[in-house]
């Protein structure tokens, strides 16, 4: 199929990097450009983030969010006397 496109000279500069780094023609790098722009992105390839063991908890955490509450709770409190 052959279109007619205006590229700005940003994307040309980039269509014609493309091409002198990969050896492709103009029609290839653009439609190179347009693929790996507008392609869905595979989500099945997801980051693997690294995990470690910490060893067991030093405290017990069964109220940890309940505690982490209290103390925001007393920090508003201190900052609210203070008139903050």
């Amino acid at each position: 199929m052959r279109t007619t496109i205006t590229l700005t000279a940003d994307a040309d500069a980039l269509v014609r990097r493309v091409m002198r780094e990969r050896g492709l023609s103009f029609r290839d790098a653009v439609n190179f450009a347009i693929i790996a722009g507008l392609a869905p992105v595979d989500r099945s390839a997801a980051v693997e983030t690294p995990t470690f063991d910490l060893g067991r908890a030093r405290l017990p955490l069964d109220r940890a969010i309940a505690l982490a509450a209290e103390l925001e709770d007393e920090q508003l409190l201190r900052k609210r006397e203070q008139g903050k």
